[in-house]
C-alpha cells in the first residue's frame, strides 16, 4: 500500500440518500411562505369555508412541502456546482444524496404536485402547472432566470406569494380571483422580490465565482439591501393606501404599523447588509406576512 492510498480519502459508496438529509434537500423552512400566501387567498376570496377545509388543507400541503419543496430539491441539484464553494456541507455535495438522486427526488416530487393539482379541479391544476414550470425555469439550464438579480427574485416573489394567493381564492370560490385580490396578491409578490435579493447574501461568493449575476454580486451588499427594502416596503404602502381607498382604515393601520416594524428592522440591516440579512429574514418578514393577512381580513370583509 503506498503512501498515497492511506493519504486519500476513501470513496463515497452510499447508494441510497440519507434520510435526514433528504429532508434536508426539500427545505421545510422554506414552505411556509407559500402556504400562508394559499391560506390568505382563501381567506381574502370571501367564500365561507364551511365544508371545504378539505380542499383548504390540500392546497397547503401542495403549496408547501410539495411543490415548494420540489422546487428546492431541482434547486438544489441545479445548484450543486455552487453549493460545493458556498455550502459544501449541502445534501448533494456532501454526497449524502449520492449520484443522481437529487434529480430523481426533483422528478418524482414533480410529478406528485401534478397529480395531487390535479385534485383541486381545473384552477388549481393550472396553478400548479405554471408553479412547476416556473421552478424549473429558475434554476435549471438552459432557461436558468436565477442567472439574473432582477428576474430570478422577481420569479420567486411571484411564485411564493401572487400564486399561491391567486390559486387559494381561486379553489375555493370555484372561479376567477375579484381583481381587488389580483391586485394586492401582485403587490406582495412583488414587494417579496426584495425579500429573495436578501437571501441571495448567503449565496454571494459562490455566484460571483460561477456567473450568477444576484443583486448583491451585481450591485455590491450595500446597494443591493437598500434597494430591497424599497422594494419591499414600496408595495405595502400602495396596499396601505387602497385599503383606505376601500375604506378599510383598520385593517390599513394595521398594515402600517407592521411596514414601520419593518423600517426599524431595515435601519438595523442596512448598517451591516451582508451580516445581518439572515437576522432581517428571520424578522421583517415575519413582519411582512402579518400584513398579509391583515390585508386578506380585509378583502374579505370588502364592501360589507
Amino acid at each position: 500500500m503506498s503512501a498515497t492510498d492511506v493519504l486519500s480519502p476513501a470513496p463515497d459508496l452510499r447508494r441510497w440518500p440519507e434520510p435526514k438529509a433528504a429532508l434536508r434537500l426539500i427545505k421545510p423552512i422554506t414552505w411556509f411562505p407559500p402556504m400562508w400566501a394559499y391560506l390568505c387567498g382563501t381567506v381574502s376570496s370571501g367564500t365561507p369555508l364551511s365544508g371545504k377545509w378539505g380542499l383548504v388543507l390540500l392546497g397547503i400541503v401542495l403549496a408547501g412541502p410539495i411543490v415548494c419543496g420540489m422546487s428546492q430539491a431541482a434547486n438544489d441539484w441545479c445548484d450543486r456546482h455552487v453549493d460545493a464553494i458556498n455550502e459544501p456541507d449541502r445534501p448533494i455535495p456532501s454526497g449524502r444524496i449520492p449520484g443522481r438522486w437529487g434529480l430523481w427526488i426533483a422528478l418524482a416530487m414533480t410529478a406528485l404536485s401534478l397529480a395531487v393539482g390535479w385534485l383541486l379541479g381545473p384552477w388549481g391544476f393550472a396553478a400548479t402547472v405554471a408553479g412547476v414550470l416556473a421552478a424549473w425555469a429558475y434554476s435549471a439550464e438552459p432557461v436558468r432566470l436565477k442567472r439574473s438579480g432582477w428576474w430570478g427574485p422577481g420569479l420567486c416573489g411571484l411564485s411564493y406569494e401572487t400564486l399561491p394567493w391567486l390559486t387559494g381564492a381561486a379553489v375555493v370560490s370555484a372561479g376567477a380571483p375579484r381583481i381587488e385580490v389580483v391586485v394586492v396578491a401582485v403587490l406582495y409578490g412583488i414587494g417579496a422580490h426584495g425579500i429573495m435579493t436578501l437571501n441571495d447574501f448567503k449565496a454571494l461568493e459562490g455566484d460571483r465565482q460561477t456567473g450568477v449575476n444576484s443583486l448583491p454580486v451585481t450591485l455590491g451588499p450595500a446597494r443591493a439591501a437598500r434597494l430591497a427594502c424599497w422594494v419591499m416596503a414600496l408595495p405595502q404602502a400602495a396596499v396601505i393606501g387602497l385599503l383606505t381607498v376601500w375604506d378599510k382604515p383598520m385593517h390599513a393601520l394595521g398594515v402600517a404599523v407592521m411596514l414601520a416594524a419593518q423600517v426599524a428592522a431595515m435601519r438595523v440591516l442596512l448598517r451591516d447588509p451582508k451580516a445581518k440579512a439572515p437576522w432581517y429574514n428571520g424578522t421583517g418578514i415575519v413582519l411582512y406576512i402579518s400584513g398579509m393577512m391583515m390585508a386578506a381580513f380585509a378583502l374579505r370583509h370588502l364592501g360589507v
